[in-house]
């Protein structure tokens, strides 16, 4: 698991963004249940995610950050990136984003595939 925190701050939300191997929706399930072992990212507002198969399966969770997941596995599927999970957490900081959290969560990605 590779994990970038720290990767944006804007009106008092705090993201980071997270990563590794996942080959079906279980693979997913145990990455996001590691990752939530840790309390911080278990308190977090949001932890969408994507991941495309190898089949080319896409899976997507936006955990009440709508149309994240989306953002996250168009992101995945333009770099043909198959078989990873993405995880963008978010810790909300009391101010809405509007269409800014999209950009951040692309940021993030961005910022992920660049490590």
């Amino acid at each position: 698991m590779r994990q970038l925190t720290g990767v944006i701050s804007d009106r008092g939300s705090k993201y980071a963004v997270s990563g590794g191997p996942a080959d079906s929706r279980d693979a997913v399930e145990a990455f996001l249940k590691a990752l939530k072992k840790d309390k911080k990212f278990a308190r977090a507002t949001h932890n969408s995610w994507a991941v495309l198969l190898s089949d080319g399966t896409p899976l997507k969770g936006d955990d009440g950050e709508a149309g994240a997941g989306m953002v996250i596995l168009r992101m995945l599927e333009r770099e043909n990136l198959r078989d990873h999970v993405i995880v963008v957490t978010r810790w909300y900081g009391g101010k809405h984003l509007g269409g800014d959290r999209f950009r951040h969560v692309q940021g993030c990605v961005h910022a992920y595939l660049a490590g």
